[in-house]
């Protein structure tokens, strides 16, 4: 008999809309990294891990100066009482509190293999030891003592605190560095004692704003030093709008060795810059001939950082040759500060310094608050426990005799007595041993203490201004502990310009300086070839692609293309491809659009001016500073609407313009009735019915005109012979007989 089939249950479907389900969840999960694992909270300048491996640290009493225990115990206890994550996550977060390297104030003191500044691993957990700093001991002061709230932990066993007390200033001492979901947080690490002498500056006066906090923070303090080379406004700017960032170079200086030999050591590196990655990285750039007044690298570190350099030549210049360095590698650093923090733990914010230290200091008025509530209720309970033993002393016969007669003492203690509930219980908890003489002596002594004590709490609770006294005491401690001249508190960043050097030197050490043709097709490929090579008939080129320009240039030029949509680009000739090949299309050095047409290409020489002119007749002059390019989108200059474009460009050289449109016609005007501008259409050159401008030019009036004919022979007038086409600027012209059909003048720019 075969097995009846038992149906399945009807299954509990329910619609929901793909978008809300995907929201609901992405919001969610947004949240969870911008709370719980990016950002640190304002306060204690802790992330939620951050925070549970010193509270878990604390359980385990790995206070200063106690022994030492393995990491993986911490790293346990944490991941299974607060932390349910990966157990390297944690190991990592442990790290890094410990390397004093990455850390300006390091949070735990580790015993082991921690790693290194040249970015080697540190040992396994099982190998490592740790224990807590002062640092660490300061943020944790008074959490027996209901300084901060607590909540459950994540399986509800136990609790963690929503944050630590904080009387170290963290969050700018140490910095932070977070990524969440559509925000960041980027703090460097700040000289402790400089905050706190902020944070006092801002308790006398609130009001006081982030610019008037600078003459205490200077800006960064980096646990490996370096030298920040930004202007006091941009500092300045950077943190009263909470954003920026900072240019951190290395400290260096020249050894002088024996018969005028030299050396350059660098003895302090960026913060985070690996330094067996930095010296790869300059080795790299040696072997690829990009340095080319360095001759050797060495590390030669030991406990201090000591990089070698040595230079090819003694002639060379070491303030050019580390300049050199600074453009192409991590000896200069650029360091980015976005303080955004939870301010109250719960609001994503973006914040000025003024702001950050008013959230530190006020956080640490409501611990004192608590703290004082905490100990106040702790007196008030001790008090009332000593009046029930100063009954009990003053009437011991009786007290004793209720004990050893009554089933139920305590309710005849309080009845006959008339004593609390808690003094009854603490007089029958008492020990034979306190019954000596000399206690009820004792008793009134910690009675008076007490109340003395009791009398200055409830005077610092009532008053703000005593509040406020006792946060300046507790950051003046804390500055004493770490100021200026004690070894961890010493700044070690230091502050200076940028030096100014000749650009033209430190380009010409970059790269080195050789003859070269640049080679560009009608089509837009472009090439170099070695030397300056004049006989280019055996150039070869794609199918239907001819060549369009080639001129002589150097490794070291910079080049200026002008497109048919007005704008001005800028290439570097060392970056264009060499080779037997056709080359590289240009449009992939460069964000030229799809329907843009090159007009010209020429070696940038500066200090030129350019009559730049529109297919519709339109132009103006411009300064050749004015045209170069920083980015690959080029620089505006001729503004053009399409179907409208750029059409001509020359090089001015005299005082008189010659314009030629495609309907042949040509007119002669002097050069002053066209404006110098930077940008814009600029002014009629020319007047058409149908066609356009075709080509311009300038010359010297009285020296009359030259030009290229079809077949490159030069042809001249003089002045006399032109006066046939001499009119105003926006004169439709005259036929230009005798000039060529092409309707160009083959005036190349140089």
């Amino acid at each position: 008999m075969g097995k009846r089939l038992i149906p399945p249950e009807p299954m509990d479907i329910q619609e929901v809309a793909l978008r809300e389900a995907l929201e609901e969840r992405y919001l969610a999960y947004a949240l969870s990294t911008i709370m719980h694992r990016a950002l640190p909270d304002a306060r204690d300048g802790l992330k939620p891990v951050h925070r549970r491996i010193l509270y878990g640290m604390r359980l385990l009493r790995l206070d200063p100066g106690t022994p030492f225990k393995k990491s993986a115990k911490i790293v346990g206890d944490v991941m299974g009482s607060f932390h349910p994550h990966g157990d390297q996550s944690i190991y990592d977060a442990l790290v890094r509190l410990a390397q004093d390297f990455a850390s300006r104030y390091p949070l735990v003191d580790g015993q082991g293999n921690f790693g290194n500044i040249d970015g080697d691993n540190p040992a396994a957990y099982r190998y490592t030891e740790a224990r807590m700093t002062e640092v660490a001991r300061l943020l944790l002061e008074g959490i027996d003592e209901d300084a901060v709230e607590f909540r459950a932990n994540y399986d509800g066993q136990s609790k963690e605190p929503v944050v630590l007390p904080g009387a170290f200033p963290n969050l700018l001492a140490n910095g932070s560095q977070g990524i969440a979901v559509g925000m960041a947080t980027a703090i460097p690490p700040h000289n402790a004692a400089e905050l706190c002498d902020a944070a006092l500056h801002l308790i006398d006066k609130p009001a006081t704003k982030t610019r008037g906090l600078l003459r205490y923070v200077k800006g960064p303090d980096f646990p490996t030093g370096g030298i920040v080379v930004d202007s006091q406004e941009v500092i300045a700017e950077a943190y009263t709008t909470g954003r920026g960032a900072f240019r951190v170079r290395s400290k260096w200086h020249k050894e002088e060795g024996a018969r005028g030999a030299w050396n350059i050591v660098v003895t302090e590196i960026p913060w985070l810059v690996q330094k067996s990655r930095l010296i790869e990285r300059i080795a790299e750039l040696l072997n690829e001939k990009k340095l080319l007044l360095v001759g050797d690298i060495r590390d030669e570190s030991a406990e201090d950082v000591r990089i070698v350099i040595e230079p090819k030549t003694r002639n060379a210049d070491p303030e050019v040759l580390m300049e050199t360095l600074f453009k192409q590698t991590e000896l200069e650093s650029r360091i980015s500060l976005n303080l955004n923090v939870l301010v109250k733990g719960r609001i994503p914010k973006v914040l000025g310094l003024a702001e950050c230290l008013r959230e530190w200091l006020d956080h640490l008025r409501d611990v004192l608050l608590r703290r004082s509530n905490h100990r106040k209720g702790q007196i008030e309970h001790r008090l009332e426990v000593l009046g029930g033993y100063l009954v009990a002393y003053l009437n011991i016969d009786k007290v004793i005799k209720i004990i050893r007669t009554e089933d139920e003492p305590k309710p005849v203690l309080m009845k006959t007595f008339k004593l609390t509930e808690i003094q009854a219980e603490a007089i029958l908890n008492m020990r034979l041993r306190s019954l000596r003489k000399l206690e009820e002596m004792e008793i009134r002594g910690e009675d008076r203490e007490l109340r003395a004590e009791l009398k200055g709490i409830n005077a610092v609770l009532a008053s703000e201004d005593e509040q406020w006294k006792k946060v300046g005491e507790g950051v003046k401690k804390v500055r004493d502990l770490f100021g200026p001249k004690t070894p961890l508190g010493k700044r070690r960043t230091q502050f200076a310009d940028a030096p100014e050097h000749d650009l033209a030197a430190i380009e010409e050490a970059l790269v080195e300086r050789e003859p070269i043709t640049v080679v560009m097709s009608e089509k837009g490929w472009v090439r170099t070839l070695k030397g300056h090579v004049t006989d280019l008939s055996s150039l070869a080129f794609k199918t239907d692609d001819s060549l369009g320009y080639a001129f002589f240039a150097e490794t070291t030029s910079k080049l200026t293309l002008f497109a048919s949509n007005g704008r001005f680009y800028t290439l570097d000739a060392q970056k264009l491809p060499g080779g037997r090949g056709h080359g590289d299309p240009v449009r992939m050095m460069i964000d030229m659009e799809g329907d843009a047409d090159i007009v010209s290409l020429f070696v940038s020489k500066g200090g030129r001016k350019f009559l730049v002119a529109s297919q519709d007749g339109q132009g103006f002059v411009v300064n050749e500073d004015d045209v170069a390019a920083n980015t690959r989108k080029g620089k505006q200059v001729l503004n053009v609407t399409a179907p409208n474009k750029a059409a001509a460009i020359a090089t001015v050289n005299g005082d008189t313009v010659a314009v030629i449109g495609e309907n042949h016609k040509m007119v002669i005007f002097p050069l002053d009735q066209i404006p110098e501008m930077a940008r814009g259409r600029g002014v009629r050159l020319q007047r058409y019915k149908d066609k356009g401008l075709s080509d311009v030019m300038t010359f010297i009036n009285k020296e009359g005109m030259t030009w290229k004919d079809t077949a490159g022979r030069e042809q001249s007038l003089t002045s006399k012979e032109l006066n046939d086409w001499r009119g105003n600027r926006g004169d439709a012209g005259r036929l230009a007989n005798g000039f060529p059909k092409s309707n160009k003048f083959g005036k190349v720019i140089e």
